[in-house]
């Protein structure tokens, strides 16, 4: 048996590439919410961190690891309806249909981890029907005993709640699961669970601002079995 016996993954930037799906997202979310009004294109883009030349994301942008419920406070002032909910409604259905690619082929690596008998689950900011949607895509969503959006009832990372939600759900404490993720947002909240924490480089933060809290950092998710198993 291995000593970890429960990974909880993030998704953007650790299961699918950041910049591919979510560049796309800001893109598409910003010409719809502006339209015809470049003035307020270009704000809402600074505001967003993303610079809409060079197609990426600055250091500091708030995508990177906010909820979508936070980011559309920060887009509802240059709506046209102001109805929050509504924004929320649209920013979800575009995330849902944002492209992905993945980090590694996700079907013969989730496969692998069921073959270590390892519990999945995946916890992100994002929200879970969009979650869920992306898996399914994958071709992957049935290989998960656990899905958390930030709108699931558990809270958002980087509080513990979803990582705790998934050992409850899956019957394993802390010290057997880790947490997987590409931002300090999931490690943070791995630390603060009791998970160990895996980083991964697939996302916006670079190496050095991961080392000094995860327990180890990887270049992808496609090392992780074999870290796995060299921890038993």
């Amino acid at each position: 048996m291995y000593k970890i016996r429960g990974v909880l993954f993030d998704k953007d930037g650790t299961l699918f590439d950041f910049g591919a799906t979510w560049g796309n997202w800001t893109e598409r979310l910003i010409e719809a919410e502006t339209a015809g009004r470049p003035d307020e294109r270009a704000e809402l883009a600074r505001i967003l961190g993303y610079d809409l030349e060079g197609h990426a994301f600055l250091p500091a942008s708030i995508v990177i690891a906010e909820t979508v419920a936070t980011l559309a406070r920060h887009v509802l002032p240059f709506t046209s309806d102001s109805d929050l909910g509504a924004l929320i409604d649209r920013m979800s259905i575009l995330s849902q249909t944002a492209p992905q690619v993945e980090a590694t082929p996700l079907r013969p690596f989730a496969g692998a981890l069921k073959d270590m008998d390892l519990k999945i689950g995946l916890a992100t900011n994002d929200s879970e029907a969009a979650a869920r949607a992306h898996l399914a895509k994958a071709g992957i969503l049935e290989a998960f005993d656990f899905v958390a959006g930030y709108d699931s009832g558990h809270g958002a990372k980087p509080a513990p709640g979803p990582l705790l939600a998934f050992g409850r759900s899956v019957g394993l404490a802390p010290e057997d699961c880790a947490m997987i993720g590409d931002s300090l947002h999931d490690i943070l909240a791995g630390k603060a669970a009791g998970f160990t924490t895996v980083g991964v480089l697939t996302g916006p933060a670079r190496r050095e601002a991961l080392e000094p809290y995860a327990d180890v950092v990887l270049n992808s998710i496609a090392e992780l079995p074999a870290w796995i198993a060299g921890q038993a």
